[in-house]
């Protein structure tokens, strides 16, 4: 309990200091409007820590992908086109019950739907006037939430038009380190226990819940998220098929709520 609790602290520490505009956004930087350079500097953000904790998840996917018997190709497939981590998982558990092609695809689409509001988010933020359609439906591909909450954090001190090398370069940078590190896990690492690739799993949903908590910007989001942490215990246990959709809509739906009543007190 207690390195779980100093782990969280350490990571709510650095990703308010993500948050901070480092020295190579600043507009006095000589490569201001060098594409290469934005392509760079999302490169290097890729490795910081937001990018490690993904990377040690996907040791744990990797393990998992090695107990359903998947071969390495297949995992790198997987983590290529599918990408966003849960729904890789979701596609091995479809696999190891032996879900049909359909149902299969089903479930990785449902569980990729919540990728939705954060391309509608992120797009408008990034594009200019000219960015081909192309482009956005490339970048679409690689909004996953790392990428999504370490672009949004500094986007606003990056100029527009080149907004879109800084994303494809994180994101790539991404994308690039976690297929090395499948790679690795199916070479040298052999089968971790499954207690090990669980705790490695669960170290980006934490990340993302810090990252979040600390980048968001109205306090409803604060009350939503603590809505969840009660509701889904909770509705894991009276409903287990469906808590998380229960417990988005619940905790979602009274925070909303929670948001227009204080909003109308403010009016009146």
């Amino acid at each position: 309990m207690r390195l779980a609790c100093l782990f969280t602290t350490r990571v709510i520490r650095y990703s308010r200091f993500d948050m901070q505009p480092p020295e190579a956004l600043q507009p006095g930087s000589e490569s201001l409007q060098s594409t290469r350079h934005w392509f760079g500097v999302g490169v290097r953000h890729a490795l910081r820590l937001p990018g490690l904790i993904l990377a040690s998840s996907f040791v744990g996917f990797a393990a998992l992908a090695m107990q359903a018997g998947l071969p390495l190709s297949h995992t790198l497939f997987m983590s290529a086109l599918v990408w966003a981590l849960p729904a890789n998982v979701v596609l091995i558990g479809a696999i190891l019950a032996g879900a049909s092609l359909p149902a299969a695809f089903l479930l990785v689409t449902l569980s990729s739907v919540r990728l939705m509001p954060m391309v509608v988010a992120l797009i408008p933020e990034v594009r200019t006037d000219k960015t081909p359609r192309w482009v956005l439906y490339l970048l679409a591909h690689f909004v996953a939430v790392t990428s999504w909450v370490v672009t949004l954090q500094n986007v606003r001190d990056i100029p527009r038009e080149r907004r879109t090398a800084y994303f494809f370069g994180l994101a790539l940078a991404l994308l690039a380190v976690n297929l090395v590190v499948v790679a690795l896990v199916y070479a040298f690492a052999g089968d971790l226990p499954p207690i090990a690739s669980a705790a490695l799993l669960l170290m980006t949903p934490l990340y993302f819940l810090t990252s979040l908590w600390g980048s968001a910007r109205e306090r409803a989001s604060h009350v939503a998220m603590l809505l969840g942490l009660v509701i889904g215990p909770v509705m894991q246990f009276a409903w287990p098929d469906g808590a998380l959709l229960a417990t988005g809509l619940i905790g979602g739906g009274l925070a909303y709520g929670w948001h227009r009543m204080k909003l109308r007190g403010g009016r009146s």
